[in-house]
């Protein structure tokens, strides 16, 4: 294996790309505005629910239970109805995702003893219905205790269960905190694969594949000097994109940079690889976009764990996962960036992702050999 030669591939690889417009918008501008776009754009935190409230009762009782609501953070009162319909029709219309409605005779049954209410949740968003179904039950338990307590007196002892919750690692539950690092990974993956399915599919389009082949450049020069400068592109936008993550989202990086930089390179190497043998299948820059994004973006953004959990999809989809090399960078940074995790907890980690680097490493090699004999 000749250096010098490696050496030569590089450096012609870093011109052509310096020299395409296309590819240095991919390699440094795509990463900044995915991370902006998702990380600004995307948030599991629900809040301020468009709310109707149709207040038949219009008691003392009524108007404090509807403050808990609205003061709770979780429901905003858009607009007080005086029908049922209008809350139909705020629903329909996309402007209220929720309608309470208090029937006249609350105050009269809750000092009966027993008192309902109605809630109508837009059930075309199914994650926002269970959240406001989670979100109200809570807040109508927390009325009830105040209730109890009221008419029991101060004086009286209640006998019950104080939950005391702790979340570690996410004490506030910052949705960023769990998004940025996946989207890290997500970025990475498309990047890596598909700046790299681009280049030998390119050199066969413009036709330079005949000459580099006819030089003495082996196979194993080739895929080096060619992925080299994506590999310093990747960890260039690796280390932005963490960045960004730190100082912008207020993401906390508790684990050590060189882990962060080894679990990297690890998974870099996978993704090249992988881009590398789709340029060499595909043999044109058209076919290996698509390739690219279907290998790449979709296991990557539905079955690597970033938005979806992973336990909760069936058992089939569950071991297709495996196979996903993104399911386990996204594990490895999570626990580097909020659980300041070592090699003693990360090690199966390490080791998937060594597996997958060498395993389309060396399928790309041998593929790239058959193909220049």
């Amino acid at each position: 294996m000749s250096l010098i030669r490696i050496w030569a591939l590089a450096r012609k690889e870093t011109i052509q790309i310096l020299r395409d417009k296309r590819s240095l918008i991919l390699a440094f501008l795509l990463p900044l505005a995915l991370i902006f776009l998702f990380g600004f754009a995307i948030t599991l935190d629900i809040r301020s629910i468009p709310t109707v409230v149709l207040d038949y009762s219009n008691s003392t009782h009524s108007r404090e239970l509807i403050r808990k609501f609205t003061n709770s953070g979780y429901f905003e009162e858009i607009e007080r109805a005086s029908a049922e319909n209008r809350i139909t029709e705020l629903i329909d219309r996309n402007r209220a995702k929720v309608g309470i409605i208090i029937p006249v005779d609350f105050a009269d049954r809750l000092a009966s003893g027993s008192a309902a209410i109605q809630t109508l949740a837009d059930g075309s968003d199914a994650n926002t219905s269970q959240s406001i179904l989670a979100y109200t039950t809570l807040i109508v338990n927390e009325f009830n205790l105040d209730r109890l307590r009221l008419q029991l007196g101060e004086s009286a002892k209640l006998a019950q269960v104080n939950l005391q919750p702790r979340f570690w690692y996410n004490p506030d539950l910052d949705s960023q905190n769990f998004l940025v690092p996946g989207l890290i990974a997500l970025i990475m993956t498309i990047l890596g694969s598909l700046l790299t399915s681009l280049t030998i599919a390119r050199e066969w389009e413009r036709g330079t594949m005949e000459l580099l082949i006819s030089t003495p450049v082996k196979p194993l020069e080739m895929a080096i000097g060619k992925l080299a400068p994506y590999y310093v592109i990747g960890m260039v936008d690796l280390f932005l994109a963490a960045y960004v993550g730190v100082v912008i989202f207020e993401v906390p990086f508790n684990g050590s940079l060189w882990l962060l930089t080894l679990f990297s390179t690890l998974f870099l190497l996978a993704v090249l690889a992988n881009g590398y043998l789709i340029s060499v299948v595909a043999g044109s820059q058209q076919l290996a976009y698509q390739l690219s994004m279907l290998t790449s973006f979709l296991p990557g953004f539905l079955l690597s764990g970033l938005l979806f959990p992973i336990s909760s999809m069936p058992l089939a989809i569950q071991v297709v996962s495996f196979i996903v090399p993104g399911r386990y960078f996204i594990e490895a940074l999570r626990g580097l960036f909020l659980k300041g995790s070592d090699l003693n907890v990360l090690w199966p980690q390490l080791l998937a992702l060594a597996v997958f680097a060498l395993f389309f490493s060396v399928v790309a090699g041998r593929k790239f050999k058959k193909r220049v004999a």
